[in-house]
């Protein structure tokens, strides 16, 4: 089976309700290839290792979460970016990508299918006066050791978590936004977390997490968001009826 390509991106907007977000970048079809979609691959980043993986697997559509097209990046077609956009055009493969909608969709986001895979309760959104922002928090049926939950993130990801707190402290409300949302900690600390897992870590977000009794992990930006697009993908699959695969690729960050 195959479904034409704005006809699936029609169906991702009203899925993800992509128009409430104002984002930093576009969200739908970002490169038009052939009409029809039969086979969808999905990655986080549409970096050129990503895309060549798609070449490869014959793919009619890429899907990510990380596309082009950032608010105040150089404009220009130039560089990485023309060799990236020519590789897709040759190959008749659209882009489509979706930024915070994906992350903020109660099932198929990337932060609702993290908690999932932390099992996580449903918890409450950590912006209550925001409802396009990302991020939960949830208080836990039973006390976690911040090293018991660094293990359960080090066997999701992959990857080794940092932490800033004292291991063999015991937690019970948990805050958490995937990706860059280092800067929510001090959001986290007010709504009365223990802990706070993002993706990435800054030099102030140390001092912000110890200054307010908060612990923080950072589980990597790609390692927390792999699972959207994922999710999305296998979505989309089941509906029309599409052949898909996931492309990931090594990122430390």
């Amino acid at each position: 089976m195959a479904i034409d390509i704005h006809a699936l991106e029609r169906y991702c907007d009203e899925l993800l309700d992509s128009a409430r977000f104002r984002d930093y970048c576009p969200n739908g079809l970002q490169v038009e290839g052939g009409a029809h979609v039969g086979r969808l691959a999905a990655a986080v980043t549409a970096n050129q290792s990503v895309i060549d993986a798609a070449v490869a697997w014959g793919a009619d559509a890429l899907l990510v979460h990380h596309g082009y097209f950032w608010r105040g990046e150089d404009a220009a077609v130039v560089g990485m970016k023309k060799r990236r956009i020519a590789a897709l055009l040759r190959a008749d493969i659209s882009l489509l990508a979706y930024h915070l909608p994906l992350d903020a969709h109660p099932e198929l986001g990337n932060n609702a299918q993290l908690g999932r895979r932390l099992d996580f309760p449903v918890g409450e959104p950590l912006h209550r006066d925001d409802p396009t922002a990302v991020g939960n928090v949830v208080n836990l049926p039973e006390p976690l050791s911040l090293d018991t939950l660094c293990a359960r993130l080090r066997e999701i990801t992959g990857r080794e978590p940092l932490l800033v707190g004292q291991g063999q402290r015991l937690v019970s409300r948990v805050a958490w936004c995937t990706g860059a949302a280092q800067g929510y900690v001090d959001r986290a600390a007010a709504a009365g977390a223990e802990v706070y897992i993002s993706g990435e870590i800054s030099e102030p977000t140390v001092h912000a997490a110890r200054e307010q009794g908060v612990a923080y992990i950072a589980a990597g930006h790609h390692a927390t968001e792999r699972y959207g697009a994922q999710a999305l993908a296998a979505h989309l699959a089941d509906a029309h009826d599409l052949e898909w695969t996931f492309i990931d690729c090594d990122n430390p960050a």
